[in-house]
């Protein structure tokens, strides 16, 4: 091809992918962006090829929006609307010496620039008290078994299964709750543990960030490092066998206590909460920790009920892994190649979630009411959809998905409760069991704070 017919192919297929904002803001991936990281990282292509070095990271970010179909799939959909222009049409091999040429570098120096809080109006949507609330934690995903892959990544064991048929990796994120977007992600074999990446993500906190977290997390080194960034942390933490030893230093009229937890000055806060519905009720005993010390500025009610927010984050693991992925296996068959691939999903997710966000922003909406799934479908829609486009001219995709938002928002949120279990197997055998309820009842909360006693563990909130 060309170097002219390469411009021309490179502005437009580029510039249907590259997803720009409502309005007068700029573009979320702009040429600029990604031939800057190019650069940075070393992977801009010495000569002129059939398959530039920028291309082939609008074709990364493409193939997570049909993570369903292989590469050679995918740039037949990326070209689509390009007729009548002399465009490469590459192998499949072609595509896989592409991809290991441009390397991961360049998808996470990308990832980088993207990362962090989407603004969103109104603030409350995003903070509580003048806090940045966010999520931090851990999911898997299963890698590709190939002999390559299994040199960094391994299956794991035990179980009534015998383990897990693929390797897998573990993921590890701070999420904004309210917007979902990505603060920070880090990932890697198994063999370590969650506190121990969490720990990695202690510099993207800071002051003016209230971190939510599970029982796995409450580690005194983790919170002391949280505490150090000079932001805040709200865990629960265990309350029956192997529960951490919390002395009693001073007792608040609330009934929430101060005491120390891995050499940092914490506050304790116990309740008891009760979820009813048309089907019965069920009550448990939690026990919270958190560095929100000032019981008058944070009263402890509304400490115990923000602390529900926290399942936001599972939330943005169930659009990875369900809604973008399918549940499937990464395609990528080396470690490089893996490194790659997430740092590619990462970043369309955090592009989709700011598209979401910008258009909720413009209507004063709150983001939970945004459809991942609509935006998702809108996006594959533009750039199949976008024939008969010419070069030079920019598709308004942001636009696109910010108007199919707007346009099919979700109910306000309400109360709900479901049981905690796989709903549909793949295999046709039953899943967990026969009896189980996989019905969703709507419920309503009881929270009852509670002097310091012995305490048995309740389920997760």
């Amino acid at each position: 091809m060309e170097q002219s017919a390469i411009t021309r192919f490179v502005t437009v297929a580029a510039g249907r992918f590259a997803p720009g904002h409502l309005g007068e803001l700029t573009q979320q991936v702009p040429f600029e962006m990604v031939d800057a990281v190019l650069a940075e990282t070393g992977a801009v292509q010495r000569r002129v090829r059939d398959l530039p070095s920028r291309v082939v990271v609008y074709l990364l970010l493409a193939g997570c929006l049909f993570a369903e179909l292989g590469y050679r799939q995918v740039w037949l959909r990326l070209v689509a609307g390009l007729d009548g222009l002399d465009v490469a049409d590459p192998s499949q091999t072609a595509l896989s010496k592409a991809r290991r040429r441009v390397g991961p570098k360049p998808l996470r120096a990308l990832f980088e620039l993207l990362r962090g809080p989407a603004a969103a109006t109104p603030a409350a949507a995003v903070r509580w008290r003048g806090l940045l609330v966010c999520a931090i934690d851990g999911t898997t995903m299963s890698v590709a078994d190939a002999p390559a892959t299994v040199t960094r990544f391994s299956k794991q064991r035990g179980g009534p299964t015998g383990g897990s048929s693929y390797p897998m990796l573990r993921l590890v994120a701070v999420v904004s709750c309210g917007t979902r977007s990505i603060i920070d992600a880090v990932f890697g074999p198994t063999s370590t543990g969650e506190t121990r990446y969490a720990a990695r993500l202690v510099p993207s906190l800071h002051a003016g960030m209230l971190v939510l977290a599970d029982r796995n997390f409450a580690a005194g080194y983790l919170v002391a490092a949280i505490a150090d960034a000079h932001a805040d942390v709200l865990v629960r933490v265990k309350t029956g066998r192997g529960a951490p030893k919390l002395p009693v230093l001073r007792r608040h009229q609330d009934g929430s206590y101060r005491s120390t937890f891995g050499g940092t000055l914490v506050r304790v806060i116990d309740a008891q909460i009760t979820i009813a519905t048309t089907k019965g009720q069920t009550t448990g005993v939690y026990r919270l920790l958190t560095t929100l010390s000032d019981p008058r500025r944070y009263p402890a009610l509304e400490v115990i009920t923000l602390y529900h927010r926290r399942w936001e984050i599972e939330t943005c693991y169930l659009e990875l892994k369900s809604s973008i992925l399918g549940g499937r296996v990464l395609r990528a068959r080396t470690p490089a190649g893996i490194d790659q691939e997430v740092y590619a999903l990462l970043t369309t997710y955090q592009i989709l979630r700011t598209a979401m966000t910008d258009a909720t922003n413009t209507a004063g909406i709150d983001p939970d009411r945004a459809s991942f799934t609509t935006a998702l479908h809108a996006a594959r829609d533009q750039l199949v959809k976008a024939a008969g486009v010419i070069a030079e001219t920019t598709i308004d995709l942001i636009g696109t998905i910010g108007r199919l938002v707007l346009d099919y928002l979700l109910p306000d949120r309400r109360l709900r409760l479901n049981a905690r279990t796989v709903k549909r197997a793949i295999s046709k055998y039953n899943a967990r069991g026969p009896n189980i309820d996989r019905r969703t009842y709507k419920a309503t909360l009881a929270i009852e704070l509670l002097p310091r006693h012995a305490l048995t563990a309740g389920p997760e909130p």
